[in-house]
């Protein structure tokens, strides 16, 4: 359950897993639930005591970068470059070595190390022409690093290239890209209601009450003084025919 919900709701994800926890602390996936939970919540620190805990039953090492980008959360990015100088960075797999890659990078930008983040962004991984599940990252993050250092020429080649390797849309490299190229999106339905609104004819303004009151008095007294009028004409006319 913590898991089909961390993407849609982060919050009642969390909500879940500490329910998990008072059932099941002893279980090492329930450690490690509740800290990714944590994790999409910016709790940092409770992250990292439930990745630390999960890592002490197991013994597993996979957990070791976002651990690393708990100290990042928690404002200690020399702990997190300590962390991606250890020995356990040498047990990972190919995909938590770039992961650990990207940390490190982070953690240098954190220090206001711009150059030094896109020095260890550079890797065989970075370069190599095959897609895998973390390219489209990887290059995200050199090309965000090479527009933060003002080298806009080089950003947007990375960007067009994390486009081609973001197959399910994992990154705004598109939106980046298009932001570099100065292209701007219009919103078609925001266009499509205003013309219908242009469009509509305005309807005839009804008269007020008042208004509608006083032309029926004026109606009324016209009427009125043309039967007097009628009325005084055939009195005339008796009176002639009387002489």
């Amino acid at each position: 359950m913590v898991a089909r919900l961390l993407d849609e709701d982060p919050e009642g994800a969390y909500g879940y897993s500490r329910v998990a926890l008072r059932l099941a602390s002893r279980v090492a996936a329930v450690r490690e639930a509740a800290g990714f939970a944590a994790y999409a919540n910016q709790k940092y620190g409770e992250a990292l005591a439930e990745f630390r805990a999960a890592k002490r039953m197991t013994g597993n090492v996979d957990l070791w970068p976002v651990m690393a980008d708990c100290e990042r959360g928690l404002e200690r990015p020399e702990k997190a470059l300590d962390m991606a100088g250890a020995p356990e960075v040498h047990k990972l797999d190919k995909a938590g070595q770039v992961e650990m890659r990207l940390v490190a990078a982070g953690a240098r930008r954190d220090l206001g190390q711009l150059d030094a983040a896109i020095v260890t962004l550079q890797s065989p991984e970075l370069a190599a022409n095959s897609v895998q599940p973390w390219t489209a990252r990887l290059r995200y993050a050199y090309a965000d690093a090479l527009l933060a250092a003002g080298r806009e020429s080089e950003a947007r080649e990375w960007f067009a290239k994390a486009v081609e390797a973001d197959r399910d849309g994992s990154t705004d490299a598109s939106d980046r890209l298009a932001e570099l190229d100065g292209v701007e999106f219009v919103d078609a339905m925001a266009g499509d209601t205003d013309e219908a609104e242009n469009d509509q004819v305005p309807a005839p303004e009804t008269p007020k009450a008042d208004e509608a009151e006083d032309e029926a008095q004026a109606q009324a007294q016209a009427q009125d003084e043309a039967q007097a009028e009628a009325e005084a004409q055939d009195e005339n006319e008796n009176e002639n025919d009387k002489d």
